[in-house]
């Protein structure tokens, strides 16, 4: 598997904090705050993207990481809009750079898979890009297993390779089991998914009424609108009293406790929002735990559908 390791050499930490709410929903002081947070925790993978909160998360990641920088693992994502073309790979590329102060930045993601464009273009761009030292891993976000594999089959070609994908992936969103997770542990390819808490709803906050994303943005309200998910966050919530822990805890620890998962993306509004996904760092759950969590989701049958030949 990839190695993923900062520019000293530091190993990835178990976690990643995802910059998305870099001011936006988190001001400049509790997104300092929170970045702190994460440093005093040792988190040293920090993730972010050209279209997050207009540019104000990569201006207030590259304002916080200077001090830090050779210790840190910085990653963003190019490609949202416009498409994967040379052009705007290395237009939005420079405006990142621009804004995070960095001559280098160690993981670009493809923000998700176009398919109008041909992959040598993007992946000789990707390629030039490594090859300068503007990167120095190559990463592609929300691509299903078969093209990641396209997308490989392409990358050996120009020279390179993608050594870290980006799935989403929770309790209540486990896709990334059937191909994904397999397909990155034979390619070697790091896994950092995204959403370990199913934007919050794992933490149980919407079950005694709380808001959120899944309350005020329709594509999450969607994602998530399945009752047997509120069945779910209910149990998890019970086991985690049972424990004498936080249910967001119990998820990220769940999450990051798979053999194909390098670091979970967590990510917050505020430390105290924070610190419950910090603490999953510190518990490695029994496989009796583990096994009895994992039960309150419906196992996604494999590939092949035939289950008499399913190893899990």
């Amino acid at each position: 598997m990839t190695d993923l390791k900062a520019i000293d050499g530091t190993e990835v930490s178990a976690l990643c904090f995802g910059c998305m709410q870099f001011g936006g929903t988190a001001d400049g002081q509790a997104s300092r705050d929170m970045y702190e947070a994460c440093r005093v925790a040792g988190v040293n993978f920090f993730d972010t993207a050209h279209t997050y909160t207009g540019g104000e998360a990569e201006r207030l990641l590259g304002l916080f990481s200077r001090q830090d920088r050779e210790r840190l693992i910085i990653a963003t994502k190019a490609a949202y809009t416009g498409g994967s073309g040379r052009n705007n790979i290395l237009r939005q590329f420079d405006e990142s750079r621009a804004r995070m102060n960095l001559d280098m930045i160690d993981i670009l993601y493809l923000h998700r898979w176009d398919p109008d464009t041909p992959l040598d273009e993007t992946f000789e761009t990707l390629s030039e890009l490594q090859q300068t030292g503007a990167i120095r891993y190559i990463g592609v976000s929300n691509f299903a297993a078969w093209q990641v594999m396209k997308a490989q089959g392409v990358a050996n070609l120009v020279g390179t390779r993608i050594d870290v994908i980006q799935p989403m992936y929770s309790l209540i969103k486990r896709q990334a089991e059937v191909e994904i997770f397999p397909m990155a542990i034979d390619e070697g390819i790091a896994v950092a998914p995204y959403s370990p808490l199913g934007s919050g709803f794992l933490t149980g906050k919407y079950l005694t009424g709380g808001t959120g994303r899944l309350s005020t943005d329709k594509r999450y309200a969607a994602r998530y609108g399945q009752d047997w998910m509120v069945d779910t966050a209910q149990c998890l919530s019970g086991i985690a009293t049972e424990m004498g822990i936080d249910a967001a805890t119990l998820a990220v620890a769940w999450a990051a406790q798979h053999t194909a998962v390098t670091a979970p993306i967590i990510s917050a509004r505020s430390v105290a929002q924070l610190q419950p996904s910090l603490e999953a760092r510190n518990l490695k759950l029994t496989d009796e735990a583990y096994d009895r969590i994992e039960a309150l989701s419906v196992r996604p049958a494999p590939a092949t559908d035939r289950l008499e030949e399913a190893v899990f």
